[in-house]
């Protein structure tokens, strides 16, 4: 009976000492990982604060996080310079550019995933071929191309030359790949039509793998800087890039305060976006990369 309850005890403390290791490894393990996040947004919290604190503070010694002098006077100063257009802007590029890509990429990426045609691989591979290819080599030619239809100083350069791009069709090339030819094929003899399969089955599924690629798209026209600086012209369509570019200062010198609050404008719509479609991103991109 000693000996039984020495052995239980034995386990006992084993056991203890297990749980007081793990406990010490998750407390390490999330005390790295708060102290790697905090460092993370070090930016956006010099950004923000940047943007409330006078000109002549921001790189005072020593440094200060919060200062008695802050004031919105920034913000008001880029809204009274025309921040809320340019918003207005960019809002309107990268929504037309996220919903039209969407259309298309999932429309190519439908016909690779679930029909059979002559040269279907080689056409797909040179597809994902031309993803190599610089953007710098075709800037020239696309610029000729919108100077013939006179789309300069329009948005239409900045939506329609990447609607139907090759990293779009891929991704949904291989989402839409995940569905089943008899979900298909039922919706077929019930007499519905392809491109009806298509908006009332296919569509509806992917909604995860829409939202996913959305965001990609829309962070990506929201964010593009080069695009705008070629084919826009007047001041009036200035998106928000453009817009900060336009408030820089002479040599020595920039608004830093009023910059980041441009910057912090144009942050706010994106992390509020991303946190409404958190759950529905990480679905997409989990689904999608996984092959039933």
């Amino acid at each position: 009976m000693i000996t039984s309850l020495s052995r239980e005890k034995g386990e006992g403390m084993t056991i203890l000492l297990k749980r007081v290791r793990s406990l010490g490894v998750k407390v390490i393990l999330y005390g790295l990982l708060t102290f790697i996040a905090i460092f993370m947004m070090l930016p956006f919290i010099w950004m923000l604060r940047t943007s409330f604190m006078p000109q002549g503070e921001i790189f005072g010694i020593p440094p200060r996080l919060i200062s008695r002098n802050m004031s919105l006077d920034g913000y008001r100063y880029i809204i009274e310079y025309g921040v809320l257009k340019s918003l207005r802007n960019t809002f309107f590029v990268a929504f037309s550019f996220s919903v039209v890509s969407l259309f298309f990429c999932s429309l190519g990426g439908y016909g690779f995933a679930k029909y059979r045609f002559p040269g279907r691989n080689p056409l797909f591979a040179f597809l994902l071929a031309t993803m190599i290819i610089p953007g710098a080599v075709t800037m020239l030619p696309t610029y000729v191309i919108m100077l013939k239809l006179r789309w300069l100083d329009t948005f239409w350069p900045l939506i329609v030359p990447g609607a139907a791009n090759a990293f779009g069709i891929f991704f949904m090339r291989q989402y839409i790949g995940t569905i089943s030819d008899e979900l298909i094929d039922a919706a077929r003899i019930d007499g519905c039509g392809e491109f009806g399969i298509f908006c009332r089955i296919i569509l509806p599924i992917c909604a995860p793998g829409l939202t996913s690629l959305g965001l990609i798209f829309f962070m990506g026209a929201w964010n593009n800087y080069l695009g705008p600086l070629i084919y826009l012209r007047s001041s009036e369509k200035f998106t928000l890039p453009l817009f900060m570019m336009q408030m820089s200062g002479p040599p020595g010198y920039s608004p830093y305060r009023e910059l980041m609050g441009v910057a912090v404008v144009s942050v706010v719509p994106l992390l509020i976006i991303f946190l409404i479609f958190q759950r529905r991103f990480t679905e997409g991109i989990t689904a999608g990369a996984i092959k039933e």
